[in-house]
């Protein structure tokens, strides 16, 4: 296993801040998670994660449960029970070999379309997070909610620091003394501690609290199993497990040699089953995430070993001040990459060269924009079944 600690590594690792801070925040303020356990269980998962795969590891939020638990602002116990059986399925169809069995079933075309759309919905994210549009923002009733200062004259600030944000990642993507991430993380944080509204801090050792929340009843768990799980589990399917697999890959050759699709499942089953007994949220292996940690200069392990590190110490040092300091980056900035992880990911689309095969991408694009990725994959593999018989053409 190659490890590495450097500017790139540091860089890289920070890249799927977009995706993670805004979400984490969310479960936290909207669902009443425990700040620590969230942000403890998330550093732990990306060191172990990094350790054992051997090269860099996304770990973000599960996004249907965590998406409709905001929206819907369900409590607790609902959202924990979700990643408790979540973690439980994943580790049963992980060793059982039926996530194996089910995979073999997916053609390329789905996987790319998986892709495609993943990226599509993070670039759309990240634009809404610049424009200050996000459900995040517009309940806040501010674009940049977690500053003091909204505007610089006439213009919004999220449109100010986005723009600066894009174009200096776009002038640094390919540099190496001053790589593009860094740079932008760096920036929204000085932003951040001038502008922000201040830090309620009391450093210390902060030790976790073993199941802070009461265990869930039968009924809570069938509730959470009807709405959060059952979306999710498709999706888990075709970006976390599937998908994932594909770009460590495309990406790795043989260095991913362990990311296999039942390696996969088992991690994120394991993980979620810790991160319920600490209070934290259900939490994946996306694609969109390796994509943004690759397009932002890691490679190694030591990006895992970083920023898990980071919000390790910070959960043991801060306790539920933690949250306090994953506020000071500017949603806008968190845009920008999502913005530039997004787009890696969706330009995988590359190598579909035939015309029935860039169908199915477009198809499952098509399907998830107007309704949602579970839908646009399952809409994809009819199709691409469809297709291999002669009476349909495209």
């Amino acid at each position: 296993m190659t490890l590495r600690f450097n500017r790139l590594e540091l860089a890289g690792s920070l890249g799927n801040l977009g995706t993670i801070l805004p979400i984490a925040i969310a479960l936290i303020t909207v669902n009443g998670l425990d700040p620590q356990g969230v942000f403890l269980g998330l550093g732990l998962y990306t060191i172990l994660a990094g350790l054992y795969f051997g090269l860099v590891t996304p770990v973000e939020p599960m996004k249907v449960i965590s998406a409709y638990a905001i929206a819907r602002v369900l409590p607790p116990d609902q959202v924990l029970a979700a990643g408790l059986l979540m973690g439980a399925i994943l580790v049963v169809a992980g060793l059982s070999g039926a996530i194996t069995r089910l995979a073999r079933y997916v053609p390329k075309p789905a996987i790319r379309g998986v892709q495609l759309s993943t990226g599509a919905l993070l670039m759309g994210q990240g634009a809404r997070f610049i424009l200050g549009t996000s459900n995040l923002q517009a309940k806040a009733g501010l674009a940049e909610p977690f500053l003091t200062v909204q505007g610089l004259g006439a213009a919004p600030l999220g449109w100010v620091l986005g723009g600066a944000a894009f174009l200096g990642a776009m002038l640094l993507i390919s540099s190496r003394r001053l790589p593009a991430g860094l740079v932008v993380v760096a920036g929204g944080l000085l932003v951040g501690v001038f502008l922000g509204q201040g830090m309620h801090l009391d450093p210390g050792l902060h030790l976790p609290q073993v199941l802070p929340f009461a265990v869930p009843d039968w009924a809570v768990l069938g509730t959470a199993g009807a709405v959060l799980v059952l979306p999710q589990l498709p999706m888990t399917l075709g970006n976390a497990v599937i998908a994932n697999a594909d770009l460590a890959k495309e990406y790795f050759g043989d260095q991913a040699a362990r990311v296999t699709n039942t390696a996969l499942a088992v991690s994120m089953g394991l993980a979620n089953l810790a991160s319920f007994c600490l209070g934290g949220m259900a939490m994946c292996h996306g694609a969109g995430g390796l994509a943004a940690h690759y397009r932002f200069g890691a490679r190694t392990a030591g990006a895992n070993l970083m920023v898990g590190g980071i919000f390790l110490v910070l959960a043991l040092v801060l306790g539920e001040g933690v949250l306090d300091a994953a506020r000071l980056i500017p949603l806008s900035v968190l845009g920008v990459l999502l913005l530039f992880a997004g787009a890696q990911l969706a330009l995988t689309i590359g190598d579909m060269k035939e015309r029935r095969d860039l169908f199915v991408p477009l198809i499952i694009l098509g399907v998830t924009l107007a309704s949602n990725l579970a839908l646009g994959f399952a809409v994809g593999l009819v199709v691409c079944w469809l297709l291999k018989s002669e009476r349909f053409a495209v």
